[in-house]
């Protein structure tokens, strides 16, 4: 392989040695080839397995310190676009990523996008997706953590047959086999839920020349793949037979200290509960609320009537003292935006979607003893009252949910889905399905396991759009830093243009002075789709009949 090219989906060589018995850190050996001897034993494919956690989610060519790795870095640029957190900083062109095209504030004052050129849109084409960037493509780096993902999981697939296991030899070999599939159904499913179009590769590094292909497909068939492989490996889950064996490879495969709270041992039932929800997240986040169709509601239910239940364990990351996965302080998007000076601040418009009395809001949030406006120049939207409590000094409420915690192992990060994320996309759908009341319900509990103290919408005869407001709402603060604020802006339109319905009315918005407005119109007019990178497309051209690879929006 050309060392010299940029193909991300190579994987890079990454040793961790265990050093004690507890596991303190990754157990992880990554060789660079898929024929490694370190991946002929029981042990070594199992540790192997669980390099995942650091060939997907931290070990790229390129890295940028202040936005940093997957969790705070990429997940970042998508809390950004949401709208939940801004910044001024500029490294990796954040700053310019969470720009919107204008706000216009009670009145009349326009703040427009000091940035050239002016809007994010015409700003990812002309500057930031770019090979010469390297680095600074915003673009390029959920890409490149999930194709590195994607081929971790093409080697263990290329491997687990040639080796010989102790004990129920089918329920370890099938146990792995899901962990490869599911991490596969989700990196495709990053993929075609934030880019054009994408390549499905299920050939490992050193199987195929180059290690991938040319052949890009549609975003609809990468949801398509990533579907099919939740499904393989909820087939193979339906199959275990010792229960033992299973739970032996499954503590070898996730990190120790990922194993507690909602992180526990999942059993193969509630892995499937998983799958169903990472499939409902597939269609709901990919679909406009405008295009979605009787059809398409009914599934929607469905998947999440059969999705993760209160009680079950689901995937989850701890930091610890050696940041071996995440940094107590700067592995994630919540620890780089607590405190008043971190590199993300909270929005206006995050605080102002909580309701009266919220515990959640009271117990994770204080007001500036003045307004933050930082460096004019780098944005309009960032500026604002308010901080993101650390709960590691302010203990608060212990009954309500920590939006950040910078103690080692405090803060519980969501990898995938969630109880609440499937009980509020389950609320959607019987909303939209005509059932209200049964979607209010699901909302009450979402806000009453997260501690919130609010009274009961269910029972109090809201109207369709009160109850759709309801959820809106919940959403965006009970899901807060799970990375799904930028798709339901998406989906919403929100990030339309606001002269085609888009943007967002009734915003509170500060302007460069610091005062408040209360009902200013904010115009982001971001890019749904990123285009497929172009530090991809440099060394890896389309063949002949692939799909296209940039966005036709603006073009």
């Amino acid at each position: 392989m050309n060392m010299n090219k940029l193909k991300i989906f190579s994987i890079t060589l990454t040793l961790f040695s265990l050093l004690t018995s507890c596991k303190e850190q990754l157990d992880v050996e990554n060789p660079n080839q898929p024929s490694s001897a370190a991946l002929k034993t029981e042990s070594g494919i199992i540790s192997f397995g669980q390099g995942i956690y650091i060939t997907g989610f931290k070990d790229l060519k390129y890295y940028d310190g202040v936005p940093g790795y997957f969790w705070s870095g990429a997940i970042g640029f998508h809390e950004l676009m949401g709208d939940v957190i801004g910044t001024d900083i500029a490294n990796v062109f954040i700053n310019q990523i969470g720009c919107p095209d204008q706000i216009t504030l009670d009145n009349g004052t326009v703040l427009a996008n000091p940035n050239s050129p002016n809007t994010q849109l015409n700003f990812l084409r002309i500057t930031a997706n770019v090979n010469s960037t390297g680095y600074q493509n915003t673009t390029y780096y959920e890409w490149a953590y999930m194709y590195n993902l994607n081929n971790a999981c093409n080697t263990i697939l290329a491997n687990v047959d040639n080796i010989t296991f102790t004990g129920d030899a089918e329920t370890k070999k099938n146990t792995i086999k899901a962990w490869a599939y599911w991490w596969k159904g989700y990196a495709y499913s990053r993929i075609g839920s934030m880019y054009y179009a994408g390549v499905i590769n299920d050939l490992a590094n050193g199987e195929v020349l180059n290690g991938t292909n040319g052949n890009y497909v549609t975003k609809e068939a990468m949801i398509i793949a990533a579907n099919s492989n939740f499904d393989q490996a909820a087939t193979i889950l339906g199959s275990i037979t010792s229960t033992s064996d299973y739970n032996s490879v499954l503590t070898g495969l996730i990190p120790s200290f990922n194993l507690t709270g909602k992180g526990g041992l999942l059993t193969p039932a509630m892995w499937i509960r998983n799958i169903n929800t990472m499939k409902a997240r597939n269609l709901l986040v990919n679909t406009k609320v405008a295009n979605m169709t009787t059809a398409q509601w009914a599934e929607l239910l469905s998947l999440t009537q059969k999705g993760i239940t209160a009680t079950d364990y689901v995937f989850t990351g701890r930091s610890n003292v050696n940041g071996d996965f995440l940094a107590p302080t700067t592995g994630t998007v919540s620890a780089k935006t607590t405190g008043p000076t971190n590199t993300y601040k909270i929005t206006e418009r995050l605080i102002q979607d909580f309701k009266t009395g919220d515990k959640r809001f009271t117990n994770n949030f204080s007001q500036r003893s003045s307004a933050y406006i930082g460096e004019v120049s780098r944005g309009n939207s960032f500026f604002t009252r308010w901080q993101l409590v650390d709960r590691r000094t302010a203990a608060g409420d212990a009954s309500v949910i920590a939006f950040s915690n910078t103690n080692a192992g405090a803060y519980e990060l969501f990898l995938a889905g969630s109880y609440e994320e499937n009980a509020l996309m389950q609320a959607e759908a019987s909303i939209y399905s005509g059932n209200i009341e049964s979607g209010l319900a699901l909302i009450d509990a979402v806000r009453s396991a997260q501690g919130a103290g609010l009274a009961a919408v269910a029972g109090t005869n809201l109207t369709l759009a009160e109850a759709k407001e309801e959820l809106r709402r919940e959403r965006r603060v009970g899901l807060l830093f799970r990375a799904l604020a930028f798709y339901d802006a998406r989906r919403w339109g929100v990030i339309d243009p606001v002269t085609s319905g888009g943007g967002r009315k009734g915003a509170v918005a500060l302007s460069t002075a610091g005062a408040v407005s209360t009902n200013a119109t904010i115009n982001y007019n971001y890019l749904d789709y990123w285009d497929v990178p172009d530090n991809e497309l440099v060394y890896n051209q389309p063949a002949t009949g692939s799909a296209v690879t940039k966005n036709p929006r603006g073009l």
